[in-house]
């Protein structure tokens, strides 16, 4: 049936062959503007192949790391060098990102000039090198994307042939904005893992972080929790303090000899609650109850940091009983102490896109959380319908809810989309992560790893796991709209670029769950015209399911429409580009 639904979209839309890529790779660009750099930064993205190669190379460390050395030295820059950027090195599968901008945003509320890197970008690529909390401009971009690139050029000879791939270059290239832009410190995101990240070319952080494991890349990491700890553990540094958050007991005993092994002091955060001590609650700017755990991380951190800086403020130390606390623990506890006023100041002025983040247009309201574990995408339903019920509910009930999702790379999509069916959707909504069919015209998110025809397949298969987990559920649910109970089956549209919804079988559908070939056509569904920043859907010459039919119907007469945008950071980035016309400026 999937087969049959991809030769459908692939007609409708007049799709590429099979196998051919969005666009060729560019030649190098002569003019040195931002898009020329995007355009050759992404001849440098991790093939296929490449992917092979770091599986198979990752039980040589010094395989990868040397590589990272030989591309830093071409590049005008020596490890040593890294040393003067008091970095804070983080990592961890869930909440690493929200835990560095929670960071960053404390040491920044001191008066510190910060420089943060982290990935993936949402929007625009700049967004992974950050300076006080903002994406570098394109101006600067453009000068230090040509400065590393022309001297990895030009030191090219017959051993040393090769660019680095595109996140190695990225972090080179941080190192050398944040050098020469003289930033007081950087905290560093880690990418994948941690004992082969290329970001572990950092010798000396100041202090390392671990925030909550999970299972997430297993082709590179390893399937079990423990495997992971232990990549993750190797970020740790002689002498270095590191921090974690609560962890499950043997991941967390494995970090705990991973810190021993490099003689590393090795501490466990309290909950955030012991920070709060009488009626003082601290307010954070990212929502979701998951994000107390970063906040608590963060604060140890940003304050460790300051402490070894010999900064003063460091937040007074609370009275504790050690005795009391480390009972049954393997990891000691850290101190308590009472946040300062810019340490308060810097977790409610957090910001970090895509993640708990709530967009009302009107009647629409779009909940976005890039959640693409199993634990996170748990977390994100406990913050979607906390937040969904928390909205003033439409007098006459009609309220309709929309899932938009799709996920990449190894994921077990089944195990995550199971996790969303106490939502209760009405409709389930599925596409690739692209903006538009073709992204010829946007650099930014172009992905040379992806085809047209694979995205297409991986919703296709995602669209037919809902409609059997709903069967497996039970049948007709109760909440689905009596309108929407209706079988048959949809003729795939015959022009480009018209609506297109795609069943994945000729029987009768519990809820529709429908594909669209890309993230405007899927949004101007949803919306149908009543958000201000989508036009409405062209339907002209479509041939659409009858639920469809019907479905539109009903979001253009609801009170409320709550769309939960999840799975993937770069399906939200996808989403907040179209929504949010600002953030490409």
């Amino acid at each position: 049936m999937v087969a049959r639904g991809l030769r459908a979209l692939r007609g409708a839309l007049r799709a590429p062959a099979a196998g051919r890529r969005f666009s060729t790779r560019p030649a190098r660009a002569p003019a040195m503007d931002y898009q020329d750099a995007i355009r050759t930064l992404n001849t440098l993205q991790t093939n296929a192949s490449y992917l092979e190669q770091v599986k198979r190379e990752r039980g040589d460390p010094r395989a990868q790391l040397e590589a990272m050395h030989s591309f830093l030295e071409r590049s005008g820059l020596k490890v040593e060098d890294l040393d003067r950027l008091n970095i804070i090195h983080v990592t961890g599968t869930k909440g690493k990102g929200s835990a560095c901008a929670f960071t960053e945003c404390i040491l920044r509320s001191y008066g510190l000039k910060t420089g943060f890197y982290s990935s993936p970008h949402l929007v625009q690529v700049r967004e992974r090198i950050r300076i006080n909390g903002q994406p570098i401009s394109k101006e600067l971009f453009s000068k230090y994307f040509w400065l590393v690139y022309n001297r990895l050029e030009e030191t090219k000879d017959p051993a040393r042939t090769s660019m680095p791939a595109y996140f190695r270059f990225l972090t080179i290239m941080a190192f050398h904005v944040f050098l020469q832009e003289k930033v007081d410190l950087a905290v560093v995101e880690v990418g994948i893992g941690g004992a082969y990240d290329c970001t572990n070319i950092i010798r000396a952080p100041v202090v390392c972080g671990v925030s909550s494991l999970g299972i997430d890349h297993t082709s590179i990491l390893g399937d079990t929790m423990e495997k992971i700890a232990w990549q993750k553990g190797g970020i740790f540094k002689p002498g270095v303090p590191a921090f974690t958050v609560v962890q499950p007991e043997r991941p967390l005993e494995v970090l705990r000899d991973r810190a021993q092994e490099r003689e590393c002091p090795l501490y466990l955060c309290p909950e955030l609650d012991a920070f709060e001590g009488g009626h003082r609650v601290l307010e954070l700017g990212l929502a979701g109850a998951h994000q107390r755990s970063n906040a608590a991380l963060a604060l140890q951190l940003a304050r460790t940091w300051l402490q070894r800086r010999g900064c003063r403020g460091l937040g007074e130390l609370k009275d504790m009983s050690p005795g009391t606390e480390l009972v049954g623990r393997s990891v000691p506890l850290a101190p308590t102490f009472r946040p300062t006023d810019a340490m308060i100041q810097g977790l409610r002025d957090t910001e970090w896109l895509g993640r708990t983040q709530v967009l009302p247009h009107g009647p629409v309201t779009w909940y976005l959380d890039g959640a693409h574990t199993t634990s996170s995408v748990q977390a994100c339903v406990r913050w979607f319908r906390q937040a969904a019920l928390n909205q003033d509910k439409p007098h006459d009930g009609s309220e309709v809810r929309v899932l938009l999702f799709n996920a990449t790379g190894d994921r077990d999509t089944a195990a995550l989309l199971k996790l969303l069916l106490p939502c209760h959707f009405d409709y389930a909504v599925f596409c690739p992560n692209f903006t538009e069919v073709s992204v010829a015209n946007n650099a930014d998110q172009q992905n040379f790893n992806v085809t047209l025809e694979n995205a297409l397949t991986r919703c296709l298969e995602n669209q037919q796991t809902w409609t059997q987990l709903l069967e497996e559920k039970g049948g007709q649910d109760p909440w689905l709209p009596a309108p929407l109970r209706a079988g048959g089956l949809l003729q795939p549209a015959p022009a480009r670029g018209t609506l297109l919804l795609v069943p994945p079988a000729p029987r009768p559908l519990n809820s529709p769950a429908l594909v669209f070939p890309c993230l405007a056509q899927a949004l101007r569904w949803v919306a149908q015209g009543r958000d201000p920043q989508l036009a409405a859907p062209a339907a002209t010459g479509a041939h659409l399911h009858p639920a469809a039919s019907s479905g539109a119907v009903l979001l253009r007469e609801a009170t409320a429409i709550r769309v939960l945008v999840t799975g993937s950071l770069h399906l939200v980035g996808g989403v907040l580009r179209l929504l949010d016309p600002a953030l490409s400026q």
